[in-house]
């Protein structure tokens, strides 16, 4: 508050508190000026140095799943066919005098009777399930680059940065997301059965740990149902990651433009030439052949008809403006009958290309013009 010279008290105006040179850059708030989606060639870039959308949570929900089904399921398909195979192998080592080498004998075909009928499934399933994940979401690839050193892997900058990226965050979130999960469905399993385990303290030892061992198996597979719920989730949103990425700006675009197809004036300029080198040779066909057609200075239609080794009348030049005239002009200098006939003229124009045999639909038409010029052909020999 100020007073005037009359000692009225008087607010100051927004202009006097410098209101009108308070600026803000709108450009902070615009968005990026990557706006185009990725070219082929930039995703083949990034596929060579392993930038590819995936998720690694597929793979560890078919593994805990798949796992969990085998060894729930461990009495049918491992533990009975390993016990018949002990039982086999100890008969007939039993039987016969014991020594060291007898014995030693007999612990390695133990060991490798548990690694075959036990270890190596389970191994096997989590490797074919595990690469099996990843084969499904990105195929076959090897990368080279991915074994070069680089100097940001060990960079602290460079690391404090993906510390705080978003894709850090969204890491987080993600393991505290599955955190939350697994620990609801422990809770839920064993809450829903806590009158049963009640019941097996006064059950037989072998019963128990059945129950036990089915109970964490039952977990097992519905922590895995649960990671393959994740890892949908999780592969959306490292394909949206991916595409964002990914985006290039107009003139990054125009740039990869440059390099891969050349520069756009130059290109033109072959275009230019590649039409002029057609047109030429265009031109030298003009005096071969029959007829000219033409609308009649719009369009001029060449048409060239041999009935030993054509199945039909063929267009051997044909162009509108300049190109007509010249036609024409050709014609006409090398004895070349030019015929005025608008509808056919337009009609060949728009249905047929140089070198294409006419229409079925105008072979009555063209039949008509060129009996008249075999006519008159006949007529002057």
């Amino acid at each position: 508050m100020w007073k005037d010279s009359y000692g009225v008290s008087c607010k100051p105006s927004w202009d006097e508190l410098g209101g009108s040179t308070w600026q803000f850059n709108l450009q902070l708030f615009a968005d990026s000026d990557k706006t185009e989606p990725a070219t082929p060639k930039k995703r083949e870039d990034a596929r060579k140095r392993g930038h590819v959308p995936r998720t690694m949570e597929l793979g560890t929900g078919l593994v805990l799943l798949g796992g969990s089904f085998l060894l729930r399921n461990a009495d049918r398909l491992l533990v009975q066919p390993l016990a018949q195979l002990m039982q086999i192998s100890f008969s007939q080592w039993l039987p016969t005098p014991f020594t060291e080498e007898k014995f030693l004998q007999g612990i390695s075909l133990v060991s490798g009777s548990v690694f075959l009928q036990v270890v190596a499934p389970i191994m096997g399933l989590a490797m074919l399930l595990g690469a099996g994940s990843q084969l499904v979401q990105v195929g076959f690839m090897f990368i080279g680059e991915g074994l070069k050193p680089k100097f940001s892997r060990i960079n602290p900058v460079e690391g404090v940065k993906r510390i705080f990226s978003k894709r850090a965050l969204a890491e987080l979130a993600k393991a505290v997301l599955k955190i939350v999960i697994i620990g609801y469905l422990v809770y839920w399993a064993v809450s829903s059965r806590i009158g049963d385990f009640v019941g097996l303290l006064y059950a037989h030892p072998t019963e128990a740990a059945a129950a036990t061992w089915n109970l964490i198996c039952t977990i097992g597979m519905m922590v895995g149902g649960s990671m393959l719920a994740i890892a949908l989730l999780d592969y959306l949103y490292q394909r949206y990651e991916y595409e964002l990425n990914l985006r290039m700006s107009k003139e990054e675009v125009k740039e990869e433009l440059k390099q891969t197809e050349g520069d756009p004036q130059i290109r033109s300029r072959i275009r230019q030439r590649q039409r002029q080198i057609a047109a030429s040779r265009m031109m030298q066909q003009v005096p071969t052949a029959d007829v000219v057609i033409t609308n009649p200075t719009e369009i001029a239609v060449a048409l060239r008809y041999d009935e030993m080794t054509m199945d039909a009348p063929t267009i051997v030049a044909m162009g509108a403006g300049f190109v007509a005239q010249r036609i024409r002009e050709i014609a006409r200098a090398n004895n070349v009958p030019v015929v005025e006939n608008k509808p056919l003229a337009r009609a060949l124009f728009t249905t047929a290309q140089v070198g294409d045999m006419i229409p079925v639909e105008l072979y009555q038409a063209v039949a008509e013009v060129l009996s008249v010029i075999y006519l008159m052909r006949n007529r002057r020999i």
